[in-house]
């Protein structure tokens, strides 16, 4: 019988012998090398250890024996605290204590230092398997110096395969409790705490999209980062981008968390958190060259094992180097069903109470329940809103029980983020203040179906759950396309068969995530004293702020843009009228009162005037970004509101100024036809750019003279009014003998299907339409084409 075998002797295949998560740590030792994977050595105790353990001095029976009273004569805690008890007052075999000694005085060797500090991880045999996660559910000790202390720390490990919550998670998959065995790895320990840790997930955990790496990181030991105890950095890498080709890491979106608490070295064996520092928290704890690694590395162990993957990875910080040093197959969003899709809205509205980082893509209610302790089991409600500072798994039985959960600390891949998943339970996780806010006994709904952010709301909010059988769409000639505004909801999508997007509204992208007017950062000293103020606190002071307007830019583009690649996505460069522009922080010292912002300085109008020219340099350097840098090149730019073709003369020489040249990398370049001297001069227009999409909202204000905000006109604004459908087919038809594309991005074709078989009849290219419309839209598109 083999007790222990070394990590360089194991591979996938031994996870009867080893646990999935040894077998997966020999896996990545003797299979990912040649990827430049680093993997600290160790060795792992095998399951005829732990059998030979039960067996020795009648332990055996007396678990079963414990285990027989659940649900009788015992309740979990009592079952659960007796059976460790007696895995712990019964010493390890002779023969396995010999045995453990000696590797760990070979491992000593190989590493080159006496007693070195190890991590014994438990490691179960029916863990990681991909119909079930037991992640989490046995213990790990860190920072284990010397013989006395391993083999402690490896009977602890053997007791902690009967945790409550281990015995609870069998017992409700149905595993026979003793048909688990469990292994111990001893893995040398990288010197973490004095860098850097946390997790990566090879998809989008909220949406299951498959195209991203989403890297947490924080400083310290990673536990923090999986106990939800720090609201960690997050990162979104770009997979197919990855391999190279880019000119930059494909880093889509870059998240500084707040920090504040870190994992490092307690006494032997023991570990502590300690509070970081100001500039840790300020800081990125990784930079571009190591999540390119990191990110590389879980496309190497995504691709050798065939199925998405969740990662733990620590960077040493005396030597630099980074590490793997976990690897199991992730089992929540590779579990579902890819031909259903879901989609949750809120029908009604109510007082937002908290917000914070959205878990799942659900809507829940029922009154909060605030607990401290996982023990409080017993007053917890069926169906109640768990409302708590952080989860661990001790909570595990509580959080089945619950309609939403709702903490204050943590990020996606923290705990309670991961077991919310599973369970699908939706979740507001890193509130901040959730248990300082919301009362037990307050009726509450918690709506994750809303991009990224989770909202907490008072009382009972009105939603609506609907699904597309995403096998039942029809295939058209039309192209549908999508209308995407908020970077937040573009992989909330990714399974619909679109042909791309056909508008993403840059303003919107301005409004939310840069939050102030671009010319303030080009021009801070025209602000006043509080403008300048809060300028600086939004910029962190940086010594350029104009660099964090084309960050935030980019970052809040490039998600939209990659969910679609390779199919187009045309991104409208900012619309917004002079009184909206005077709303962003800094920006009514850079904006005219004007009587008409509608038909005012907007769109086209702006980018070559000396009073905005400088802006509109940012938002090409966003582009650009994007495009060339990131390598997004089905990034296509549309200018909005171009009245004349020599103000597109002008606009499209700025653009090149800003290294934006039409046609250079493939660049493509749409104008709205959204002014009837768009549809007048379509040849001139032609000329100018590659394709044409029609606002049909301002083309009917203009059209009939009907302002479109106004209730009193109401009655008048009409889209199919016989002026603008007659040049909406004049459009489609010049357009079509210059070789030039044309759709259509309005709100019509979602409300109205006999607009869109007009649509359809005309010839045009392509519709855009809101994504929860799409699947009414493509039927309707299909039927027209079919001449029904």
């Amino acid at each position: 019988m083999r007790r222990i075998i070394p990590f360089t002797e194991l591979g996938r295949a031994d996870v009867p012998v080893v646990g999935g998560k040894n077998a997966s740590l020999g896996e990545l030792t003797n299979r990912l090398t040649t990827a430049g994977v680093r993997v600290p050595g160790g060795f792992a105790t095998t399951a005829d250890a732990f059998r030979e353990f039960l067996d020795t001095a009648g332990l055996r029976q007396r678990v079963e024996e414990q285990l027989g009273r659940l649900g009788k004569d015992g309740t979990l805690p009592e079952v659960g605290a007796a059976v460790r008890a007696a895995l712990l007052a019964t010493p390890l075999p002779p023969q396995l204590e010999a045995e453990l000694a000696d590797s760990y005085r070979q491992l000593a060797q190989s590493a080159g230092r006496a007693d070195p500090d190890v991590a014994v991880r438990s490691s179960a045999t029916a863990e990681d398997l991909p119909e079930a996660s037991f992640a989490g559910q046995q213990e790990t000790f860190l920072n284990v110096r010397g013989v006395p202390a391993l083999l402690d720390a490896c009977r602890r490990c053997y007791a902690s395969l009967f945790t409550d919550r281990a015995i609870d998670y069998r017992q409700r998959l149905g595993f026979d409790q003793l048909a688990v065995a469990l292994s111990v790895g001893v893995q040398l320990m990288v010197r973490s705490d004095l860098g850097s840790a946390g997790v990566a997930f090879t998809l989008d955990t909220e949406t299951g999209y498959p195209d991203v790496v989403l890297i947490s990181a924080a400083w310290g030991l990673g536990e923090t980062v999986v106990g939800g105890q720090v609201d960690p950095d997050e990162y979104l890498l770009y997979k197919p981008l990855l391999d190279g080709g880019a000119e930059r890491t494909p880093l889509l979106r870059a998240t500084v968390g707040a920090k504040r608490r870190k994992a490092v070295y307690g006494e032997q064996g023991s570990t502590r958190t300690v509070d970081t520092t100001a500039e840790e928290r300020a800081a990125r704890v990784l930079d571009d060259s190591d999540l390119a690694t990191l990110g590389r590395w879980a496309l190497a162990v995504e691709r050798h094992y065939g199925c998405p993957m969740d990662l733990e990875w620590a960077k040493d910080g005396r030597t630099g180097q980074l590490f793997l040093v976990q690897a199991r197959p992730e089992t929540v969003q590779s579990r579902r069903a890819g031909s259903v899709l879901r989609h949750y809205r809120l029908t009604g509205t109510g007082e937002r109470l908290v917000d914070g980082l959205a878990v799942g893509q659900a809507i829940g209610h029922g009154p909060v329940c605030a607990l401290s302790a996982p023990g409080e089991i017993a007053r917890f409600p069926q169906g109640a809103v768990l409302v708590t500072t952080i989860t661990d798994p001790d909570w595990e039985p509580l959080m089945k029980r619950a309609s939403a959960i709702v903490t204050d600390h943590g990020g996606r891949t923290s705990h309670a983020a991961i077991v919310s998943r599973e369970l699908g339970v939706p979740a507001v996780i890193g509130t901040g203040r959730a248990t300082r806010v919301l009362e037990n006994g307050q009726e509450v709904t918690v709506s994750c179906a809303e991009g990224e952010q989770g909202h907490v709301y008072a009382g009972r909010v009105d939603w609506e759950e609907t699904q597309t059988d995403l096998g039942t769409l029809p295939k058209t000639r039309t192209r549908v396309m999508l209308n995407l505004a908020d970077p937040a909801a573009a992989f909330r999508w990714w399974q619909l068969p679109a042909d791309g997007v056909g508008l993403a509204r840059l303003e919107f992208v301005v409004a939310h995530q840069v939050r102030v007017h671009p010319m303030a950062l080009v021009h801070p000293e025209r602000l006043d004293t509080d403008d300048r103020r809060a300028v600086d606190a939004l910029t962190d002071g940086r010594s350029d702020p104009t660099e964090y307007f084309v960050d935030r830019l980019a970052q809040g583009i490039a998600p939209l843009v990659a969910s679609r690649r390779p199919d187009p996505v045309i991104v409208r460069t900012s619309d917004f009228k002079t009184n909206e522009y005077a709303r962003l922080l800094g920006g009514r010292p850079f904006e005219p009162v004007e009587a008409n912002p509608m038909i005012g300085w907007r769109g086209a109008s702006r980018y070559y005037d000396d009073r905005y020219r400088e802006g509109f340099a940012l938002e090409c350097r966003a582009l650009r970004r994007v495009r060339d840098e990131i390598g997004l090149t089905n990034l296509v730019v549309m200018i909005p509101f171009c009245r004349t073709p020599e103000e597109a003369d002008r606009v499209l020489a700025e653009m090149a100024a800003n290294g934006l040249e039409r046609g250079r990398n493939g660049l493509k370049v749409y104008v709205m036809a959204e002014i009837p001297s768009n549809i007048v001069l379509v040849e001139e227009f032609a000329e100018r750019f590659d394709g044409f999409s029609i606002g049909s909202n301002d083309l009917t204000q203009l059209t009939l003279g009907v302002d479109r905000d106004s209730d009193l006109l109401s009655h008048l604004f009409d889209e199919t009014d016989p002026a603008v459908t007659r040049s909406i087919e004049h459009l489609v038809t010049a357009a079509h003998a210059a070789g030039r594309p044309v759709g259509l991005c309005g709100q019509r074709p979602s409300n109205d299907p006999q607009f869109t078989r007009f649509l359809v009849h005309c010839g045009i290219d392509s519709v855009s339409v809101a994504p929860d419309s799409f699947a009414a839209v493509k039927q309707c598109v299909a039927d027209a084409e079919g001449g029904r």
